[in-house]
């Protein structure tokens, strides 16, 4: 039955020095062949605070600052986990993933016409809340309330979290792919309201062949 799991309480993010950012930046790549090793909670709690988790208590306009920035700190992107257990909302305030729909669906953060399967343990899920930008909680200028301003505003800030999961997955030897995905049937299957649009998703997790290790 969907909505009875309790949320994921994810450890406190901890500082993981692998490399030096010049060594994730020239490492940072695309890989599409991703083994289905999962990731441990520990590594699954860094590598979401990295994507857009709460770095400090006071950002602009008073709301908490976050990793990757957002329109007037609209924070409209939420991030959504698809993993085999269901799928998951990242409440990065409270750093844990709270259950929204049950079931393995990452196969629905996949696009069919790319006539690609996945193994990745772990599927992002980006959803924009427009709601937020028409309502935000930093300044408000007439743009935010343009949809083809919105829409420049929502893609800019969606790859902005996908370049930091980009850089973690470099720095931790593990693989990325941000690609298209099924939005209507996602839109639909999470219950999103008419305000939020699915965007895109991303696959994390070790490359292909790296089934063992630490």
């Amino acid at each position: 039955m969907e909505g009875t799991l309790c949320p994921i309480e994810l450890p406190s993010p901890i500082e993981d020095r692998t490399c030096s950012f010049h060594e994730a930046v020239a490492r940072r790549r695309t890989i599409r062949e991703i083994a289905a090793r999962p990731l441990t909670l520990a590594q699954l709690s860094n590598l979401l605070w990295t994507a857009c988790g709460v770095n400090r208590k006071e950002g602009p306009f008073g709301a908490p600052g976050r990793t990757a920035a957002s329109a007037s700190n609209s924070q409209e992107i939420d991030l959504y986990v698809a993993l085999e257990s269901g799928v998951y909302l990242y409440d990065a305030v409270t750093h844990r993933l709270v259950h929204v729909a049950a079931g393995d669906r990452r196969a629905l953060a996949m696009n069919s016409r790319q006539g690609v399967g996945s193994q990745a343990p772990v599927q992002l899920i980006y959803v924009v809340d427009v709601h937020r930008l028409t309502h935000t909680i930093g300044f408000d200028e007439p743009g935010l309330h343009d949809a083809e301003i919105q829409k420049s505003y929502y893609f800019v800030d969606t790859g902005i979290i996908a370049g930091n999961v980009y850089l973690f997955a470099a720095a931790h030897g593990l693989a990325s792919w941000f690609h298209n995905c099924e939005q209507q049937v996602l839109k639909k299957s999470l219950a999103l309201r008419p305000e939020q649009s699915v965007l895109f998703a991303q696959s994390v997790g070790w490359p292909a062949g790296i089934e063992a290790g630490p």
